[in-house]
């Protein structure tokens, strides 16, 4: 039975067999040293020329960067090997050949591969250990996002990804032909959460969406995943609450998760330490007021941009609430404040460190007749959404919800520059394979 070399130090001094890839080679004589990964961790395997037989001795020229391999060798403690173990080899069986491996080990004195170059081998580019720390930090996350939403009693409530209406507006769409109707991939989740939130009171759907935008920003993919709650009889200032806790915890658990892969990823981690409450919370005009007063020529009325969220961001050390935007660069169901109808009850959640938005979220309206004017004020058709009509005709409660990026999230967390990293997979406006 093979072991793991996560598990190898509950072997010591014992035979045991691991297998994995080959991501280093080193030669001393009559020593040789072998690098083995195998995605829970990585191990020296260290061969002498007197323990082992001259065909397996021999057979370290044969390896290459990447070839698969089940090593057998004895557990032995050294303490200036990472994670504090080493395996002397007996035997070494090559499983797979790995001829001319196109992504060479990364060298801090050269040049690293173009991102386009890595992009077309997303495939292998996803062996490297930048990469599967990246990754394990990403389903950290996630695994955290769940813990934290099941714990307190909210009902994952899955949404259909083909629907027949836009959420955040019709520009950003991917048309599709369903059966020779017109249909589009879901930009969200949320407006069938909150039919979910009318039948359980808490609700969340963890799945891709899509959009449309030709944007070619570090922040952007054509498709990412969200993690949308919703909850029943909860106001504007309730969300912000829930969307702070929520934030708090899920940077501790991973925190405590994955504290060696993000030092391995060269993260300080003392500005993650920092995510605590309470987060500062900026009305919209507030924040224009900072932003001009260090320079920005911003016309109140505009959505912030990428660079206004930096410089916001860059005024604290830990997320921010900005709030109370006008209507108009709201979606359609944002309610408005009841104090002034300028500004709608919708908020985003800053991260630091010029990450940008990360959560966005508020209260919907719960108004029958006010939401109906609101479809038509955005010139959207009423039929595909008059079963979301509805949920304001039988039984309408307050109500409020967010949704969270995974990749952005990812990002931030792990402190590295684009989103294209966070995901298996990238898609954006100019990639469609791997």
């Amino acid at each position: 039975m093979l072991v793991t070399i996560q598990e190898v130090k509950k072997f010591s001094g014992e035979f045991v067999k691991i297998g994995g890839w080959v991501i280093k080679l080193r030669s001393s004589g009559k020593l040789k040293f072998i690098l083995i990964r195998d995605g829970t961790g990585w191990i020296q395997c260290v061969m002498s020329k007197a323990e082992v037989s001259d065909e397996v001795f021999c057979l370290f020229n044969s390896l290459t960067l990447e070839t698969s391999v089940i090593i057998s060798g004895k557990v032995n403690p050294d303490s200036r090997a990472p994670g504090g173990f080493e395996i002397q080899i007996n035997d070494i069986q090559i499983v797979g050949q790995s001829v001319d491996y196109p992504i060479t080990p990364k060298d801090p004195n050269e040049k690293d591969h173009e991102p386009d170059f890595l992009l077309d081998r997303r495939h292998l580019w996803i062996r490297r250990q930048d990469q599967v720390n990246i990754l394990k930090v990403r389903h950290s996350i996630i695994r955290a996002i769940r813990n934290y939403l099941d714990s307190r009693g909210f009902i994952c409530f899955d949404a259909p990804i083909f629907t027949s209406n836009a959420c955040e507006g019709t520009s950003t769409l991917f048309e599709v032909n369903y059966f020779n109707t017109q249909a589009y991939l879901s930009q969200s989740g949320q407006l069938y959460q909150e039919a979910g939130a009318m039948a359980f009171n808490k609700v969340y759907c963890f799945g891709p969406a899509f959009r449309a935008e030709k944007s070619k920003t570090r922040r952007h993919l054509t498709e990412f995943w969200m993690v949308e709650p919703e909850v029943a009889f909860l106001d504007f200032d309730g969300v912000m609450n829930l969307i702070e806790d929520f934030t708090v915890e899920i940077v501790a658990q991973v925190l405590v998760e994955r504290k060696n892969e993000l030092q391995e990823l060269g993260r300080d981690l003392s500005k993650l330490e920092n995510v605590k409450k309470p987060f500062p919370r900026i009305q919209y005009t507030e924040a224009i007021g900072i932003l001009r007063s260090l320079g920005q020529n911003f016309e109140e009325g505009n959505d912030f941009g990428s660079p206004d969220e930096t410089i916001l961001t860059q005024q604290f050390d830990r997320p921010i609430f900005v709030h109370r935007f006008p209507h108009q660069v709201k979606a359609f169901y944002m309610k408005r404040d009841p104090n002034d109808e300028r500004w709608a009850l919708g908020a985003d959640l800053l991260a630091p460190e010029g990450y940008g938005e990360i959560v966005g979220g508020g209260q919907r309206e719960d108004n029958y007749d006010v939401l109906l004017n609101r479809i038509r004020e955005h010139q959207l058709p009423i039929e595909p959404f008059q079963w979301y009509l509805d949920l304001r005709k039988y039984g309408t409660v307050p109500h409020s919800g967010f949704g969270i990026g995974v990749e952005r999230t990812t990002a931030w967390i792990c402190g590295i520059h684009h989103v294209r990293e966070t995901i298996p997979f990238p898609r954006t406006i100019y990639r469609l394979t791997p």
